[in-house]
């Protein structure tokens, strides 16, 4: 089962509650995304670590219900 763009939003949300999240389905079939993750939480950590914190908010749904996702992290402007 696929899911929702949405849903992807509120679990990253609710895992790094100051994230902005951008979500833009890759494809139209709601198996395959790109997310855009800002974070200050994200501030002196490696990318590697930022994504991580992005798969742990996710709790477990990548390469389950979430196929696919293009993950791309920053911290915000002027930090």
């Amino acid at each position: 089962m696929a899911m929702d763009a949405s849903e992807i939003e509120r679990l990253i949300k609710e895992g790094i509650p100051d994230a902005t999240v951008e979500i833009t389905d890759l494809r139209g079939d709601g198996d395959h995304y790109a997310a855009m993750v800002t974070s200050a939480s994200f501030i002196g950590l490696p990318r590697v670590r930022q994504h991580q914190m992005v798969y742990e908010a996710l709790k477990g749904n990548m390469g389950h219900a979430l196929h696919a996702l293009a993950l791309q992290t920053s911290v915000p402007e002027g930090r």
